[in-house]
């Protein structure tokens, strides 16, 4: 049986999601799309002629056979638009972060509740091939006791290649909340729920220059922190660092680290599906480990599948508001800066089946 979905926001990252929902996920049936700007409505449904197009959100909320919203709009708008689909009796899944703040996160997942729905979101990498095998390694005690980790997103900001780079600085943007999701969440799925956080934040430039070329020459407001550096201390005792920053000049990030008192995992990128894992041993031996699980190329819209999956088999899905608010109140303690005691559950849920690409049984 499968599941009809509409798509709210047909911006940059539609295209992988609407390739990947026609060609690799053949239990979800998205029904249409919506965007404020319809020209990008009409390009997809020019790419894949079966989708309807919504001339607004409402149109889509009021179709009878819609049970998903798929949420892609812009950060600050997550929340809105997620309160609005959960209000109509629709289960959502939403692009990263579930909202600009962990209080509006904690209103969503407190509507969801009341209204018996399922809520879920992005980033849904983890549930890749690359951090899936990091997890068994780890579980398995590849590294021996886990003790600490460290975790690095180091660039100078979207305005060198996105075309309409306003959002990333503007409420609900910034380096930790744009790219801490895909981090964090790795962190939390390899080494448990944190429970406080320490850092110190700045904005460190009031305006930007977009070198972009569609609006080279533009100047853009800063009005978040884009230089993050924290601290964070997890139910297990184990410490990791977590380092933002769209404020540097530089080729290259470090990387994700997670240390062991047997040895260290050095981890793939957290933004992608795949990427190699090798392990540096206390012989001083070292090895590159082969991938496990299946899903090792850019497969967005795995999350989405694994919870319309779950709302079927009435099961928790992995990537639920458990962990989508949990994340959200990470990131936003780091961003702001300072020391915080990080109050929301989480707990991991079942990794996926190895053979789950090629059997398209997802569940274990």
């Amino acid at each position: 049986m499968r599941t009809k979905v509409a798509m709210i926001g047909v911006g940059c990252i539609s295209g992988i999601y609407l390739e990947n929902i026609f060609t690799r996920y053949p239990e979800i049936e998205l029904v249409g799309v919506c965007d404020l700007i319809r020209a990008r409505a009409e390009a997809a449904k020019e790419k894949y002629p079966s989708l309807l197009i919504y001339e607004t959100m409402e149109d889509a909320l009021r179709d009878p056979q819609v049970e998903v919203i798929l949420n892609l709009t812009r950060p600050a708008e997550h929340f809105e638009v997620s309160r609005a689909a959960l209000a109509a009796g629709r289960h959502v899944y939403s692009e990263k972060p579930l909202a600009a703040t962990a209080e509006l996160g904690r209103q969503l997942v407190a509507l969801a509740e009341k209204n018996g729905l399922y809520l879920g979101g992005a980033p849904d990498t983890f549930l890749g091939a690359g951090f899936q095998t990091a997890r068994k390694l780890i579980d398995a005690g590849a590294i021996g006791t886990v003790v600490g980790a460290s975790a690095h997103m180091i660039g100078h900001g979207p305005e060198s290649w996105h075309p309409d780079p306003e959002f990333f600085y503007q409420f609900g943007g910034g380096p930790m909340m744009d790219m801490g999701p895909y981090y964090i969440t790795a962190l939390v799925n390899l080494m448990g729920r944190v429970t406080e956080t320490v850092s110190m934040a700045k904005a460190s430039f009031p305006t930007r220059t977009i070198t972009a070329k569609e609006r080279f020459g533009e100047t853009i407001q800063v009005d978040v922190n884009t230089y993050v550096d924290g601290l964070m201390r997890f139910e297990s005792g184990a410490a990791a660092r977590m380092f933002a920053t769209f404020d540097a000049w530089y080729p290259h990030a470090p990387g994700m680290e997670i240390y062991g008192s047997e040895g260290t995992l050095f981890a793939p990128d957290p933004n992608t599906f795949g990427g190699a894992i090798r392990i540096f041993r206390k012989d001083r031996t070292e090895e590159e480990i082969p991938l496990s699980f299946g899903f090792s190329t850019n497969s967005r819209g795995l999350g989405l599948w694994d919870m319309c999956d779950a709302i079927r088999n009435h099961r928790a899905p992995r990537a639920g508001y458990l962990q989508t608010l949990h994340v959200l109140d990470v990131m936003t303690a780091l961003a702001a800066g300072g020391a915080h005691t990080i109050t929301s559950p989480f707990r991991r849920q079942p990794p996926l089946r190895e053979d789950a690409e090629n059997t398209g049984r997802i569940d274990v």
